[in-house]
């Protein structure tokens, strides 16, 4: 019989997907497997050897995009008649009313699995939209109703809670049948335990009067009269004053942009441009491109920060007393940061203490990933590996590293849930610490509250035991409203 594997993640497709090949092979070594991905030209070729029944398969792997990236791509699985669909990270499918959800609900298989390890999210209608994609010939027909019996809200406080509850109990008894709910104190007991630690960050004195000043700042826009700024934005810029203040631009002021923009004209490189137009791409700069700008060019090297001033963030002093303390154990650490910018940042940091660091992030290439790891992995005076969240946080084993600290937290537990099981999987020896680094006063702190809500709605929905469910969690807007007093 046929099957097809569908993996996922551009950033991470050979990762993941390389370890789906490497387990098949391993476990069942008969299976003939077809890798379908590559560009447009070699799908095409792919897809004449197919359909002339040049290439002989029993499994064929390929990722979420490529099923789907062109009408000739969709055409293919809409037609290749399958016995299995599997998909991994199944929550990827969410949303049913997606693209990607539609066209892979086309795909022509007799039964269809989701692996995933976050069935529950955000909300309950997407629990719903995985229902409705794994059996859509019981759900489909009503998927109107779905939408309102799990999109909908009560008004009042007492009302809304009895209500939620009341769904929360409804959508537990449909999908009971269609769920295997596996959980690692079930099948590994063999697996150290998993210490969750949040250590709360007192912001420095200078980063404390950024943020009040940008908080007053969006506070003011937001009571005023004029459009508000878009939500999203605004809790973005607070978070990363709550991360670090080189994040923005603050110390670089307009009047050092002139100066630094005349003085650009004077390097070989710049001698003919606009000042005017050096300022203005100067002027959306943060203050640590501007820095990385001052080191690149002679003239306006003067201008660079010191490093007290690239120090000066309230996670960096705890960080710093963090990695001391536990280096002395014989412990490694894996730090997760949701901003390449800030890994960069976290590299000066490193640098200064004098650690042993490797990285990951989006950029770094699929060639050189499996290698990173292999030599962290391998070699135990690398102390710290840092990783973006979305590019590290799936596919990756490195359980050399028993020390897992979130530098900044996702707004989706989820993805933090995923980064964490980089260490705590197969192979861990250790208790694994997991770490994260809250800005006190900050948005963060709702953050991590709303986090919290949105796992208990997963425990909520995933225990046997009824009686005990809690609320729906807020959404970002709220989230952002509490967070500004509104």
């Amino acid at each position: 019989d046929r099957l097809i594997k569908c993996c996922f993640n551009n950033f991470m497709y050979f990762l993941t997907i390389d370890n789906w090949i490497r387990e098949v092979n391993l476990w069942c070594p008969e299976l003939q497997i077809l890798f379908y991905y590559g560009s447009q030209e070699d799908r095409r070729h792919l897809r004449m050897d197919i359909h002339n029944k040049v290439t002989d398969f029993n499994v064929i792997v390929t990722t979420y995009n490529s099923a789907i990236s062109s009408p000739e791509d969709r055409s293919l699985f809409r037609k290749m008649k399958l016995n299995y669909a599997i998909f991994d990270e199944g929550h990827m499918l969410k949303n049913m009313g997606s693209v990607r959800y539609q066209h892979l609900m086309t795909i022509n298989a007799k039964n269809r699995l989701l692996l995933t390890g976050t069935p529950v999210q955000n909300n309950l209608l997407e629990l719903m939209s995985l229902l409705n994609f794994v059996m859509p010939h019981m759900f489909s027909s009503s998927t109107s109703e779905i939408r309102r019996i799990f999109s909908s809200k009560a008004k009042a406080s007492e009302e809304h809670s009895s209500y939620e509850k009341e769904r929360i109990t409804h959508a537990k008894q449909i999908i009971k049948p269609f769920i295997l709910r596996r959980v690692k104190e079930e099948v590994l007991q063999q697996l150290p335990p998993k210490k969750d630690i949040v250590e709360w960050c007192e912001m420095t004195e200078k980063q404390e009067k950024l943020y009040q000043d940008l908080f007053s700042c969006f506070k003011k826009s937001v009571d005023g009269p004029e459009k508000n700024p878009e939500m999203g934005n605004v809790m973005m810029q607070l978070r990363k004053m709550a991360n670090h203040p080189l994040l923005h631009r603050q110390y670089y002021t307009s009047e050092k942009l002139r100066a630094m923009s005349k003085l650009m004209l004077k390097e070989p490189t710049h001698c003919e441009a606009n000042p005017d137009l050096i300022f203005e791409d100067m002027s959306v700069m943060t203050d640590y491109e501007l820095h990385l700008l001052c080191k690149q060019y002679a003239n306006i090297h003067d201008f660079k920060l010191e490093m007290d001033l690239i120090l000066d963030s309230g996670k960096f002093r705890t960080l710093i007393h963090i990695l001391s303390d536990f280096k002395d154990k014989g412990d490694r650490f894996v730090l997760f940061s949701q901003f390449t910018m800030m890994l960069d940042i976290l590299e000066v940091l490193l640098k200064h203490e004098q650690y042993r660091y490797i990285r990951l992030d989006g950029k770094t290439q699929i060639s050189d990933r499996i290698h990173l790891i292999d030599e962290f992995n391998s070699d135990m005076d690398i102390f710290i590996f840092l990783l973006s969240t979305k590019a590290g946080g799936l596919g990756i084993n490195l359980t050399s590293a028993n020390v897992v600290i979130l530098h900044d937290i996702d707004c989706n537990p989820y993805n933090d849930k995923q980064a964490e099981d980089r260490c705590h999987r197969v192979g861990q020896t250790r208790e694994v610490q997991v770490i994260r680094l809250i800005s006190k006063g900050t948005i963060e702190e709702s953050m991590l509250k709303i986090s919290q809500q949105k796992l208990k709605l997963e425990q909520d929905m995933t225990a046997t035991e009824t009686g005990e469910e809690g609320a729906i969690p807020a959404d970002i807007a709220t989230l952002l409203k509490t967070s500004l007093g509104l």
